[in-house]
């Protein structure tokens, strides 16, 4: 069933518009033959027939002229002679009422539409009912307008009133109402037209259409100005949809941020806490590395002085070698002794060195014994204590096989650090990536990351330097 909107209002009350008169700018000549007239009686000859007997009875009764009345009873009420326009009396009562109904809009009812026909036909009906269901509103001029945009209907009535003082018949809008049984007081005339509605919507349920609730009043719009009003009113009931349909996709939009940034916020809060546990096995695998590369530190050193004291011992072989006569020397000995010196030299240069070349210190070392062994027989010869050449070879082969164990340990040591700096470096690439990957999305946590080694770098070298003073105090104190 199709659905169209009543306008039920109050019209200005222009009868040579409504006669057409005079033709307004928005109606189609060509089709003003199309108009229904119903009713078209003079407004003069309307009060003649309404309240001409009454006015006779009256004036029978009054025995003192001034308070008869003198001409037409219009006249009386107005002051001017009938006219086409409505007039207002002194005590507010007007010369005629106007109701101006229509059905649907222009766009679903107007010329041109497949209903535009069918509303006529539902205006056509009401009308034809109307002065039966209101006996008080004399209507005098009715015109069904089809010569405009929208088919709409014009009522013009006189409300007729019946009283026990003063003249017996007027007019009188609320004593009409309320002879037709619409009660008294202001909502008397709401009542009558939401009855008249209802004769409408049922008029229009018969012919398929659906009536929805009767529009406000124009008021005392013309019909171009009501027009434009209707015009810019459906242009903001437009422009209102297109809103609130923004609103509906900026509202989801919104959700969906919304969700989104909580996501984020979770991720962001997820990533924070693996970057401060990476920071802080970082701090821990750079205290290892700083240990490890101490202790290393520590070995080079003892290497070091193992060396020095190999070349001492050495010092002292060469020495005793000097004490074999000359004519007992063994120059090839010396020779092969030079030469062994000279490589043990190089070999053991420093300590990365003496690590790289330890097999072949030990190839050196074992020939070097065997000089010393073949010394250590001529020297016999020669009354040099055996047991000075033992215990001298003794030493020397211990501290051969020092140097030997600690250039394992050295080296085992060595491959340990580079397996810990490369789990290290491992680590340090994961954590960089987590850090580069958190710097992008969230930039803050970074800072907050590193404010927050800062404080614990700050709160150390402030316990480091708390426990300072407190060991000054106590030695000054003598407590230490």
């Amino acid at each position: 069933m199709k659905q169209k909107r009543i306008s039920f209002g109050q019209g200005k009350g222009s009868l040579t518009h409504n006669n057409r008169e005079f033709m307004a700018d928005n109606v189609d000549p060509l089709r003003t033959p199309q108009n229904i007239t119903f009713v078209r009686q003079p407004i003069g000859e309307a009060y003649e027939q309404l309240f001409a007997e009454s006015t006779e009875r009256y004036n029978a009764r009054q025995k003192r002229n001034d308070r008869m009345i003198h001409g037409s009873y219009y006249e009386h009420l107005f002051g001017v002679k009938p006219c086409n326009t409505v007039r207002t009396a002194a005590d507010k009562r007007k010369s005629f009422y106007e109701d101006v109904l229509q059905i649907g809009k222009r766009e679903d009812s107007g010329y041109g539409t497949e209903d535009f026909q069918l509303v006529a036909d539902c205006l056509k009906e009401y009308m034809e009912g109307f002065q039966n269901r209101n006996p008080n509103c004399y209507v005098f001029n009715a015109v069904l307008h089809m010569d405009e945009a929208t088919p709409h209907l014009h009522i013009d009535y006189i409300p007729v009133g019946h009283y026990k003082r003063g003249q017996d018949t007027q007019n009188g809008i609320a004593q009409a109402l309320k002879e037709m049984g619409f009660g008294e007081g202001k909502q008397a005339i709401a009542r009558w037209r939401a009855a008249e509605v209802e004769v409408l919507n049922a008029i229009c349920l018969e012919h398929g259409i659906q009536p929805l609730a009767p529009e406000k009043a124009r008021g005392t719009l013309e019909i171009p100005e009501y027009k434009e009003k209707r015009r810019q009113a459906d242009e903001l009931a437009l422009q209102n949809v297109q809103v609130e349909a923004q609103i509906a996709v900026k509202k989801a939009v919104l959700s969906t941020t919304e969700t989104q940034l909580e996501e984020q916020q979770k991720l962001l809060g997820d990533t924070q806490e693996q970057v401060r546990e990476a920071t802080a096995d970082l701090m821990e695998q750079t205290r290892k590395i700083e240990d490890g590369e101490t202790e290393l530190s520590e070995m080079i050193d003892k290497v070091e002085k193992k060396k020095q004291e190999y070349q001492r011992i050495e010092k002292n072989a060469n020495d005793i070698l000097n004490l074999i006569p000359s004519y007992e020397k063994d120059d090839q000995a010396e020779r092969d002794f030079e030469l062994i010196q000279t490589t043990l030299g190089g070999l053991t240069r420093n300590a990365m060195a003496a690590m790289k070349n330890r097999d072949e210190i030990n190839v050196q070392v074992g020939e070097l014994c065997k000089i010393l062994k073949k010394a250590l027989n001529k020297v016999h010869k020669y009354s040099i204590t055996i047991g000075e050449q033992r215990q001298l070879l003794h030493k020397i082969e211990k501290l051969n096989d020092e140097l030997t164990d600690k250039n394992k340990s050295l080296y085992s040591r060595n491959r340990e650090l580079s397996a810990d700096n490369n789990t290290l470096k491992k680590k340090y690439d994961t954590v960089m990536a987590v850090y580069r990957k958190v710097e992008s999305i969230a930039p803050e946590a970074i800072t907050q990351a590193k404010m927050l080694v800062e404080a614990e770098r700050q709160r150390e070298q402030e316990l480091q330097q708390l426990e300072a003073q407190s060991r000054k105090k106590k030695k000054s104190w003598g407590l230490e």
